[in-house]
């Protein structure tokens, strides 16, 4: 096991540095970021110089990139054109969307394996047609249809909820921005969950289990559950970046204060330290999020192991 965490962290390396260059390079030919700090008047030639070399954008794309990725590896991801290094920044942001990526992912696990367990236990009758009819929907309406309806119905016009998520945001505050941010994920667990379960249901082990006279909840979580998770949990390991970085359009509907608004700011302001600082850390969660998959693989299926 060693050896292979040791090895997938090797091979985490040259996709850290090739996705850390792409971001870079797509970042740098947004725009002139210069010409957003001047407002809407154009800065002078003398102005943007000046700005240009004490931002560092006077060098070439290349040689900005290993200067910046020198930085961070002492801990310095640049400082924004407000003048508040990026650290402060990640330092209010990613508590907050870390907390909503936490509500969402259990609205996942809990809701999602659920229903994905029920409906492939009970596949071809009513509850099943039912829950993949209410899964398709969720899938085919936009999240942020999903989002601006909820807080119309649940914080404007009922006022079950706050129409906005205080600064702080607490847990219980996120509970709705969770769940609209979950929604299609939710959706895909619980198909993917289903279908997992139809399948290996029919599988030589579970009959085993069942000729063998053992209870039927434990040859449900002791035999098919466990089997039936790989593929999830592989969705669900994937799903945890996707999620924080595409809370996006989930912060600005709940004004939530997180990653995505930061990510937003950044992308509209121009601001490359701010855009590329973030997308780096996001990076890094995917990676991370995807070796602790594969290592769940060998708890949930013994016959896994790792040289």
């Amino acid at each position: 096991m060693g050896r292979y965490v040791i090895r997938r962290l090797l091979q985490m390396i040259p996709v850290f540095f090739g996705a850390t260059l792409l971001i870079f390079l797509m970042v740098n030919v947004m725009g002139d970021p210069i010409a957003g700090l001047c407002g809407d008047r154009a800065c002078d030639p003398a102005t943007a110089a000046q700005l240009k070399k004490e931002f560092g954008l006077d060098k070439p794309v290349w040689q900005q990139y290993l200067i910046y990725m020198g930085n961070v590896f002492t801990g310095d991801f640049g400082t924004a054109f407000n003048g508040q290094p990026v650290t402060e920044l990640m330092a209010s942001a990613f508590p907050v969307t870390i907390r909503l990526t936490i509500v969402a992912i259990f609205f996942e696990i809990v809701i999602g394996i659920s229903l994905g367990v029920l409906t492939g236990l009970k596949r071809g009758r009513p509850v099943d047609t039912g829950v993949l009819l209410l899964t398709l929907v969720v899938l085919s309406i936009p999240t942020f249809v999903t989002g601006l309806l909820v807080q119309l119905l649940l914080g404007v016009k009922w006022g079950w909820i706050k129409p906005a998520v205080s600064p702080e945001a607490p847990f219980n505050e996120l509970i709705v921005p969770g769940l609209v941010l979950a929604s299609v994920s939710l959706a895909y667990v619980t198909r993917l969950t289903r279908t997992s379960i139809a399948e290996n249901k029919r599988a030589d082990y579970v009959r085993t289990a069942v000729a063998k006279g053992l209870p039927r909840r434990r040859v449900v979580t002791r035999h098919l559950l466990r089997n039936s998770l790989i593929p999830v949990v592989t969705f669900i390991g994937a799903d945890v970046g996707a999620l924080m970085g595409g809370a996006i359009v989930t912060e600005r509907i709940f004004n939530i204060h997180g990653v995505g608004y930061q990510l937003y700011q950044g992308i509209v302001r121009q601001n490359t330290q701010t855009v590329v600082g973030f997308v780096t850390v996001l990076v890094l969660v995917f990676l991370l999020a995807n070796l602790l998959v594969d290592l769940l693989y060998a708890v949930l299926d013994p016959r896994i192991r790792y040289a």
